[in-house]
């Protein structure tokens, strides 16, 4: 049965804590070498002790006024960033971008690389993304924007050339953990300085009481990449990430924010085409002792971002992909959890979707634990929610989807009502 409480009175079972830090943590793990695997093996170690030591701790207030607080995906949603279309920009057409996009669209990057999306299509992405943000507004949330920027500005630094993308994924970019907002170093040269467009935001909860933290910024030097990963093939993809084999190295870290979901002191990740080992461990120990952080893998040719695969959507619920099974549910369903697998999307197989997969149908945004808003068009999963005796908030956001991503991708929660606590004590 699950078991859930509150980290801010009681013990807490270290033995729940060995167990899902052992298991669930130490998924990937064979694919570690040289240092890597001895400092993820050190790091695993340290993080067993540390829970032990922090069994009676509780992690630390968030001060009474701060405006950004969140702990999960599903506490009832005050405030949240929504991304901007507005002059969004192909990215240049380069080995990880090769490596994350469908054969099918590789002539597209190679044409339209460093110029803007097809006008039309980015004028009907904007108008369906503010209504999402009218009917947020309705629902009784604060919206707030990234600032407009011109992602056409070519840029160089020591190690690349590249032109910008957009500001329209705030999740790929900020993790709210607490009251701290997170930026992530990203992977992909064109979203080096995506940072830009969330600037104002960020400085504005900081001199509001929140902690702001940016992870390392990586150099994006042909060092981070492998300049001969082998994608020919949809069956090379499967082969390769079976092989635990990115087309990121170990280089240095590198993470996009959206491989992580959070279910209050327990944060999952992936190791995927975007985010390294090294990312993943520099997360752990920034976040040590107050939070675990648990690498999961999945059966999935091409990893990238983890709300598509496997979505958190309440205490103890999740939605899992069909297509792409993880490979430690079971220490879920061990837990109490119950395992959704949401139904096949609907969306038509000539619809445009650059950068991303049909199944952003479960990329959704819970605005409560009984609220959850997702796509008008996808009436199998509304059925689904239906079911689950969630009520569906249904908003048109299919050509926003080609931009690569859903609901869950296009916010970023900055303020849910709620505190921190345990689901796998």
């Amino acid at each position: 049965m699950l078991r859930v409480r509150c980290l801010r009175g009681g013990s807490r079972g270290a033995e729940s804590a060995h167990f899902l830090g052992s298991r669930v943590g130490a998924g990937g793990g064979g694919a570690f070498t040289g240092w890597v695997q001895r400092t993820f093996q050190s790091t695993q170690a340290a993080t067993a002790s540390q829970n032990c030591a922090a069994d009676d701790k509780a992690a630390s207030p968030v001060p009474k006024d701060c405006p950004v607080c969140s702990y999960n995906e599903w506490d009832p949603l005050e405030e949240v960033i929504v991304g901007r279309a507005e002059n969004a920009c192909v990215p240049p057409f380069s080995v990880e971008v090769k490596a994350n996009t469908y054969e099918k669209y590789w002539g597209f990057y190679q044409k339209y690389g460093g110029q803007s999306f097809p006008k039309d299509h980015l004028k009907k992405a904007v108008a369906e993304i503010e209504e999402m943000c009218n009917i947020l507004r309705g629902e009784g949330v604060i919206v707030k924007r990234p600032d407009p920027i011109d992602w056409s500005v070519k840029y160089k630094t020591p190690d690349f050339e590249s032109t910008g993308m957009y500001g329209a994924m705030p999740r790929d970019i900020l993790l709210v953990v607490g009251n701290e907002i997170i930026e992530a170093p990203m992977a992909w040269r064109a979203r080096f300085f995506e940072y830009r467009a969330y600037r104002r935001l960020i400085k504005d909860y900081f001199n509001s009481g929140a902690k702001w933290t940016t992870a390392p910024k990586p150099t994006m030097a042909d060092e981070l990449y492998d300049q001969d990963y082998p994608i020919r093939s949809v069956e090379d993809r499967h082969k390769l990430a079976a092989q635990g084999k990115f087309v990121t190295t170990e280089f240095e870290p590198c993470f996009d924010a959206a491989d992580f979901i959070r279910a209050g002191r327990d944060i999952f990740v992936q190791r995927s085409q975007v985010t390294n080992y090294m990312g993943i461990e520099w997360m752990r120990r920034h976040l040590a002792p107050d939070y675990r952080v648990h690498t999961i893998s999945f059966k999935d040719p091409n990893p990238m971002h983890i709300d598509a695969t496997f979505n958190i959507i309440g205490p103890g619920l999740v939605l899992s992909n069909p297509d792409r099974p993880c490979h430690q549910i079971e220490l879920f369903k061990k837990a109490g959890w119950t395992v959704v697998r949401p139904p096949l999307p609907l969306i038509p197989d000539d619809h445009p979707l650059w950068m991303s997969s049909k199944w952003l149908s479960m990329n959704v945004l819970m605005l409560d634990e009984k609220r959850v808003m997702v796509d008008a068009n996808e009436t199998s999963i509304q059925k689904m929610f239906e079911n689950l005796g969630i009520s569906t908030i249904q908003v048109n956001i299919r050509h926003a989807n080609s931009l690569g991503g859903g609901f869950h991708c296009w916010t970023c929660d900055i303020r849910r009502r709620g505190t921190l606590q345990s689901y796998f004590d």
